[in-house]
């Protein structure tokens, strides 16, 4: 949401004290599966490449970082949350009933993205989509602050070989046992 705001108005994304500020004065809504920003539904836009590029480079400065953090927690309420994200288990949401840390081989997960866009009818470059993961891996790996691994209380599902119905019900074992084992 951040990184949107910030392309939208042209910020520089490595004006870490324009970041925070955004950061700290946005208007957003979460309903379901629905995200607003101001009076704008955004859920299927901050998904683009271009947003998710930027809230990668965004995501690199602590000062923002700590400005999202209270606002990010604001928003778990009961009956609970389910948040995806590249620092939620280990940062923002550490005490979290089921944490699990989802993965593919990048060559896979380019292939998803570009069919997803291209169900879209956008025009995207396979190869490009593939520079553009390991370009976001290396970059959130090597970061500073919160950077991308997984931590030691986490299940680890590599989905490489998995469909999104074997996913599913991974975690909803997963889930289901941790339910059992606190009856």
């Amino acid at each position: 949401l951040v990184a949107l705001k910030a392309i939208r108005i042209r910020a520089d994304l490595n004006n870490e004290e324009v970041l925070e500020d955004i950061a700290q004065n946005l208007d957003v809504t979460f309903t379901g599966r629905k995200i607003q920003l101001g009076v704008e539904e955004v859920a299927d836009l901050i998904r683009q490449e271009i947003y998710g590029n930027g809230a990668s480079k965004v995501a690199a400065h602590p000062k923002l970082r700590e400005a999202l953090l209270d606002r990010q927690r604001a928003f778990r309420k009961d009956p609970g949350l389910v948040t995806d994200g590249r620092d939620m288990c280990s940062v923002v949401f550490p005490d979290a009933t089921l944490k699990i840390f989802l993965t593919a081989a990048p060559e896979i997960r380019a292939k998803r993205r570009y069919e997803q866009l291209m169900e879209k009818g956008e025009g995207v470059n396979l190869a490009k989509i593939l520079e553009d993961i390991e370009a976001r891996d290396k970059r959130d790996s090597i970061r500073s602050a919160s950077p991308l691994n997984q931590n030691k209380d986490s299940s680890f599902i590599d989905t490489t070989l998995l469909n999104v119905t074997e996913v599913v019900n991974k975690i909803l074992k997963q889930y289901s046992e941790i339910n059992i084992k606190s009856i």
